[in-house]
């Protein structure tokens, strides 16, 4: 008999793909497979709307090891015989539902990716979106995020090094909590999700299983929130202290040969855990539910297959180890359970006490169908991206000082020291550039290497203009990256949208993946890993699209790395790169800010950006540069501040405008950053960005205590600093 309109919308799926699944089959699905189906081919798990598009981002790369899509998260070889693995995914309904539990279990999810492969998780890194903070309920949302973040990392000992955090009003109804995790280890340990061999065992590892994150795959993140109802049982809780012991017990186990397979039980639980594995090992899978351990009573297959219960693992055991790997799990105080064996027919199977609840090919519950629409051009955008500079009045002279300490105060610009200060960026003593610079830097212990780690992403870039908005989402990123030393190598992405059936939503994704994958390819920086979060809307109100680039890179010595703040008195200060033009306030922050307006489109030239990278990266490694800054939000004027505050110490210069003030000062021009070098090195900075076509502008020197730009402003750098830092 055919469900019911009611029943499909439970587990988001439409009639047409329920026919396509009776097609399938040659009949109609049971009850625990329809649920298969719902979370299998939901937006999650199955990206019906992006895939055709993800194959744009390019994928090889020398150093790759582990392509996208291949496993939990992408793996790149740094040499010395070590790897490192890096993927971020986002958990933003959860977290607008329960925002401690939702953002502490997204942590718990990542770090969970890198494990399961043999990698050490060594570094956690965040992207985070929320509405004002004027309105009480976005302050209970970031407080909750926060703290669940602060909760589970903390407690697992992985040091959180760095992130962002943007504010606007389109993120009200719907923040984004984006996690990002980074593991190392040998590159001859690789541990795979696959499941094959007939007759291997499954075994089921950590906590027990209850009703908690139901339909969280399958419901929250496939459609959008269109009516305030009781959801929270579909937002998983945590318990951190069985992650960690997790951690080693997996750890321990990827150095031995009594496996074949290890996958995380994530979105969908066992069911997509189970398939997946079964999917990428060719191979079937015969399961009892009723050996799977559960903390609560009653619960039926359904229940058993779809729940999200977090800290759980499954173990493909060769036949005949199964009592050495429950030795090693029992050491380390972990339930586990065989709860299933692989067998070679193609079929998944799923007994309830004996009796055959769901049986279908494995093959088509793991190919969910691909749409590939082709949307029109919003017209909207033509007005939102045309701005008349003869309609907003530039800043006076007199009033740029006030103008800076406002945008130094804005919550998109300040200090976020009030945030990651909950965090410990320094447990495992790798750290060495802490949160608060362009990028992260940490030490690869027993080598002379070290990495840099960085997120970057500009909703309100991408919503003016999306293709240009995802090439400044990678180029940035690689900029913060270039700025610290590092040679990019490689980027893992959250993008978070709207509701893609609708035509302007599906363009903005369409075009922005196209602009991060012309960034990508002209910078030759594979993309290796990433998250697809659609449905980000409430009432029919989207977010901004919002593609978050996490960019990792590698600096052979680590000794030779660099960081944002000024160094020393009577360093010199260049601006590298392109100076900037009116139209540079476009989208920008000051124009958001002081005109209350949003429009203009920003521009970048791909080829000056690549040139500035080399340029910059070729400076640290010859020990050329004491400090790099890259000029993002805010702008030349912001750059400049943030390198005295940081260095807690003067800037006295001049500079030329011969356009509008506020576009010199405040504008957003890309392909650009602010160092500083000792006097006997400027010479070699100037020769080297003449070698690399990169332009170069002296600024004035580090000097004193006040910030000073000749007949524009001067401003105590104690002042700059209580503005930055009390902005949230």
């Amino acid at each position: 008999m055919p469900v019911s309109k009611q029943q499909l919308e439970e587990i988001a799926l439409s009639r047409k793909e329920y026919n396509l699944i009776v097609s399938k089959l040659g009949r109609e699905p049971t009850y625990v497979e329809l649920g298969l189906f719902g979370s299998l081919w939901s937006e999650h798990c199955g990206y019906k709307h992006s895939k055709a598009l993800l194959k744009m981002f390019p994928g090889k790369g020398k150093h790759v090891l582990v392509k996208a899509g291949e496993e939990n998260a992408g793996v790149i070889d740094i040499g010395d015989g070590l790897v490192i693995g890096f993927k971020m995914e986002s958990h933003n309904h959860p977290s607008y539902i329960e925002p401690y539990q939702g953002a502490a279990t997204g942590v718990g999810g990542i770090v969970r990716d890198i494990f399961t492969m043999g990698l050490r998780p060594i570094a956690l890194m965040n992207s985070l979106r929320f509405g004002p903070l004027s309105e009480p309920h976005n302050r209970y949302l970031m407080s909750g995020v926060v703290g669940g973040i602060a909760g589970y990392g903390n407690c697992l000992g992985i040091a959180d090094v760095g992130g962002e955090i943007y504010f606007d009003e389109c993120y009200s109804g719907n923040p984004l909590v984006n996690a990002f995790c980074l593991g190392i280890g040998r590159a001859d340990g690789l541990v795979r999700a696959c499941a094959y061999g007939e007759g291997n065992l499954v075994m089921l590892v950590g906590a027990d299983t209850g009703r908690d994150g139901m339909h969280g795959a399958s419901g929250l993140a496939s459609r959008t929130f269109e009516e305030v109802r009781e959801l929270r049982s579909a937002v998983q809780v945590g318990n951190p202290f069985m992650e960690k012991l997790l951690i080693e017990a997996c750890l321990e186990l990827a150095k031995t040969d009594w496996i074949v397979g290890m996958q995380d039980c994530g979105a969908a639980g066992l069911t997509s855990a189970t398939v997946e594995a079964a999917a990428k090992g060719q191979s079937g899978m015969d399961i009892e539910v009723q050996k799977v351990p559960r903390r609560e009573k009653g619960m039926t297959a359904y229940e058993v297959m779809l729940s999200e219960s977090q800290e759980r693992m499954v173990v493909i055991v060769k036949k005949g180890y199964q009592h050495k790997v429950k030795a090693l799990f029992d050491r380390w105080e972990l339930h586990s359970d065989i709860i299933g064996r692989v067998t070679s027919d193609g079929m998944f199977t799923i007994r309830d006490n004996g009796r055959v609840v769901a049986h279908a090919p494995v093959e088509v519950l793991n190919t969910a169908p691909v749409y590939r629409f082709r949307p029109q051009r919003p017209a909207w955008l033509d007005g939102l991206q045309e701005l008349d500079l003869s309609k907003i009045k530039d800043v006076a002279s007199g009033d740029a000082g006030q103008t800076l300490l406002r945008l130094l105060a804005t919550p998109n610009i300040c200090s976020k020291h009030k945030v990651y200060r909950q965090y410990d960026h320094q447990v495992g003593d790798n750290t060495v550039v802490l949160p608060g610079s362009d990028a992260a830097v940490l030490r690869i212990q027993e080598t002379t290497k070290a990495i840099s780690m960085v997120t970057d992403g500009n909703g309100r870039y991408c919503y003016v203009n999306p293709l240009v908005g995802g090439m400044i989402a990678v180029a940035e990123a690689a900029r913060n990256t270039a700025c610290s030393g590092a040679r990019p190598m490689a980027i893992t992405n959250c993008l978070n949208f709207g509701n893609p059936e609708k035509n302007d939503v599906y363009y903005q994704l369409q075009e922005c993946i196209k602009g991060m994958s012309l960034a990508c390819q002209k910078l030759r920086v594979p993309v290796i890993s990433g998250n697809v979060s659609l449905y980000n809307e409430t009432r029919g109100v989207a977010i901004y699209p919002t593609p978050v680039v996490g960019m990792v890179g590698l600096i052979k010595d680590v000794r030779r790395h660099c960081s944002s703040g000024f160094k020393q008195a009577g360093d010199i200060v260049f601006l590298l790169g392109d100076p900037g033009g009116d139209d540079s306030i476009g989208s920008s922050e000051y124009l958001e800010l002081v005109h209350g307006q949003v429009s203009g489109s920003q521009r970048i030239d791909m080829e000056q950006e690549k040139r500035l990278h080399t340029c910059l990266i070729k400076a640290v490694e010859r020990g050329i540069l004491n400090s790099a800054h890259d000029c993002s939000d805010g702008g030349l004027a912001v750059a400049l501040a943030e390198s005295c505050i940081l260095g807690n110490i003067g800037f006295k210069g001049a500079l030329s405008v011969r356009g509008r003030l506020d576009a010199a000062l405040f504008g957003e021009a890309q392909s650009r950053a602010v160092v500083s070098v000792n006097p006997g090195s400027a010479r070699k900075l100037e020769e080297l960005a003449y070698r690399c076509k990169v332009t170069v502008t002296g600024l004035g020197a580090v000097h004193g205590s006040r910030f000073a730009l000749k007949g524009l402003l001067d401003l105590p750098v104690s002042e700059l600093d209580r503005a930055w830092m009390n902005g949230l």
